[in-house]
Formats: C-alpha cells, sequence, structure tokens
C-alpha cells in the first residue's frame, strides 16, 4: 500500500531529534510558555521573515484570534465582511462568522485554484474590511493587483497560510506578505507537530501583543484579564518538536517539488486535469510547495477506486463546498458553479517527502492504466 501520507514515515527520519526534544521539555518541568515557545517564535520569525510570531493552540484559532484582535482595536466589528475564496476549507469561514463578520465568497481561478483576482473589486461593500487569502494547496495566492485594492480602499490582508509555509512571492515568503498570517501545524501540514499546533505572524506590534493576550484568557498579567480572552496556547513540546521540524522543512518541500514535477511530465494528460503552477518571475525561489497535488476529472469517483484496487490511497480535499455544508444552511444564497464543480472533480494523489521514486513511478503508472 501507497500510504496517502505517512506521518510514522516521515517523523522516523527526525525520531532521535524529536525524543531528545521530548526528554528535554519533560526534564525541564515547564510546559507552557515557556523557553521552548519563545525559542520556536524567534526562529519561525526569521524563516519567515517578519517580526513578530505568537503560537497558538491550532490553525483556526489563529486565524480566530487576528480577527479577535482587530475587532479590539476597533478596526473590524460585528457585521462587517471579508471576502474569503469559496472553494476554501472550512476553517477560513469558521474564523469569520464566529467573530460575528460576514465572509464574502469569491469564485476560484481555475487554473490556480486560488482567488480570482478579476473578481474581486465587485465585492467590496462599504462594509468590507479585508480579504483573507488562502495558499490552498500550497500554492501563493497574491498579485500586485490585490495589494493595490487593498491600498485603495484601506482593506487589511490576511493570510491562511496553512499549507504554504516556505513559499516565496518574489523576495517575500507567505505570512510575510500580507498584515497578519495564521499557520497551521497540524500533524499533516508540510510542518507538521505531533498534535495540534498554530501561529499567527505579522509585522504590526500591537496586533502580536493584542493576540497574545488573547490567547491567553485575555490576559496580560496573569490574573489580570484586559479581554475576554481564550485558551489558545502553543505549548511547550509541540514548540519543542516543531523547532526539530522547521530545521528540514525546506528539504521536504524539495522533496515535495521533485515529485510533482514527476507527476506533471509523465501522467498523461487524457480525460484528466493537472495542476498549473505559477511561476514567480526572475526569482528562482518556489512559488508552490506543493501540501497536495491535485487534479481534477470527471471521472474522479472511478480514478480514486481503480487507485484503491492497486493499493495507493487517494484524498479528497475537498468533498462539500463550504457554502454546501449544513453548518451554514440557509446563510448564503448564492450560486457557485466552478467552485461547486471543482468539489465534484478534485483528486488528491500521494505527495509524501517521504515516498521513493519507485512509489512515485508506480503511481503515474497507475494513473497512466486508468
Amino acid at each position: 500500500m501507497i500510504p496517502f501520507l505517512s506521518l510514522k514515515d516521515i517523523n522516523a527520519q527526525y525520531a532521535e531529534e524529536l525524543k531528545a526534544a521530548a526528554a528535554e521539555v519533560i526534564d525541564s518541568g515547564w510546559y507552557l510558555m515557556g523557553k521552548q515557545l519563545q525559542a520556536f517564535e524567534a526562529e519561525l520569525s526569521d524563516y519567515i521573515g517578519c517580526k513578530y510570531v505568537v503560537g497558538t493552540a491550532n490553525g483556526l484559532d489563529a486565524l480566530r484570534l487576528i480577527i479577535r484582535a482587530y475587532k479590539e482595536m476597533g478596526l473590524f466589528q460585528e457585521g462587517d465582511e471579508i471576502i474569503v475564496p469559496a472553494n476554501t476549507y472550512i476553517a477560513s469561514l469558521l474564523a469569520i462568522t464566529d467573530n460575528g463578520l460576514r465572509p464574502v465568497l469569491v469564485e476560484p481561478d481555475i487554473q490556480t485554484y486560488n482567488l480570482d483576482f478579476k473578481q474581486l473589486e465587485s465585492k467590496i461593500t462599504p462594509r468590507t474590511k479585508a480579504i483573507m487569502v488562502v495558499h490552498l494547496y500550497g500554492q501563493v495566492c497574491w498579485s500586485t493587483e490585490l495589494e493595490e485594492l487593498a491600498e485603495k480602499y484601506q482593506l487589511k490582508i490576511i493570510e491562511d497560510n496553512a499549507q504554504a509555509i516556505g513559499a516565496w512571492w518574489k523576495d517575500k515568503k507567505t505570512g510575510n506578505l500580507g498584515d497578519a498570517a495564521g499557520f497551521s501545524f497540524y500533524p499533516g501540514k508540510n510542518l507538521g507537530a505531533l498534535g495540534d499546533g498554530g501561529a499567527v505572524s505579522t509585522n504590526d506590534a500591537k496586533l502580536a501583543e493584542i493576540v497574545r493576550a488573547l490567547g491567553n484568557y485575555g490576559s496580560r498579567k496573569k490574573y489580570h484579564n484586559d479581554y475576554q480572552g481564550l485558551n489558545s496556547r502553543l505549548d511547550e513540546i509541540q514548540a519543542a518538536f516543531l523547532r526539530v521540524k522547521l530545521r528540514h522543512t525546506d528539504e521536504e518541500n524539495k522533496r515535495r517539488d521533485e515529485i510533482a514535477k514527476l507527476y506533471l511530465e509523465h501522467i498523461s494528460t487524457v480525460n484528466l486535469i493537472l495542476p498549473f503552477p505559477q511561476k514567480t518571475l526572475t526569482y528562482d525561489h518556489p512559488s508552490h510547495v506543493w501540501h497536495l497535488f491535485v487534479i481534477r476529472t470527471q471521472h474522479r469517483d472511478k480514478l480514486q477506486d481503480h487507485l484503491r484496487k492497486h493499493n495507493i490511497q487517494t484524498l479528497i480535499h475537498y468533498p462539500v463546498a463550504p457554502h454546501q455544508q449544513k453548518a451554514y444552511a440557509g446563510y448564503f444564497h448564492t450560486s457557485l458553479p466552478v467552485t461547486e464543480a471543482m468539489h465534484c472533480e478534485v483528486l488528491s494523489l500521494p505527495i509524501s517527502p517521504a515516498m521513493g521514486d519507485q512509489e512515485v513511478e508506480q503511481v503515474i503508472s497507475t494513473v497512466n492504466a486508468f
């Protein structure tokens, strides 16, 4: 069986480093808000190139806390609107609606699966306060047009960077492109913890300060609560594990890129659409870190069954569009044909950095034999 993503195989490569990190935390006797968190925040900040990083309990909380902090700063209020891709994972929307704001859905570019920038301006209203860009599947979602629109209408740009750590836009990495970014360190991410975890990155000192307080029960000083906060902290042992994994992120992203290039070169496009990675002109940095390798076909279910019978595991990211979820029944009253068609056609092939060349060749030959 070729698994979609063997976390055991990925983490086995760093087993001794991870065990040493765990032992260091256990022996320290300090398990929250300690030296490991401080070190990881500093190292991630240096890696991204931004001024501030705040660890959180998970990626959803990272986005929730950004929006909540802007509310506390008086920049957002309930009923305001945030533009967001219609084909994102539901967490992007949950962060908005949990804060009493309204997500305004925009269809994706059918080639990149990221926001269709040409549709953005028509969605902006007097209530629009931000655009949330999602670097979906690991590909950068950015443009000069986006920057110009944000400046023209005085909008914040929030990055959902759960899937694209290590990707670049020209001379900046994702997580340092907008006003703030939310990261997820769910185990299956390109930088994955051995449990849950997340972070907020920003160059805004005030925002970082409020996010940190909000995630600590609304407290800057123990037993003194400035906000009605929540408990969303990245614990010491996950921070220690992430420090180990961060050192290998670029290496793993490089392997993902090698696999993606083999897929793009050798998988037949008969009745099948391959990803369309954009190039960052004049720069050698990767604009796609291949968190997922997503193909499209009208024969998705039959292809998935064919691969399963040949011991190749695939997943669907995502089978149901957010606006069609029961959680948002009656909330959206719009037709989104591009998004809806995509969710019936997408299939994610294995692209684990622990895959060997023989496994990659087996995936290619089995897809081509369908």
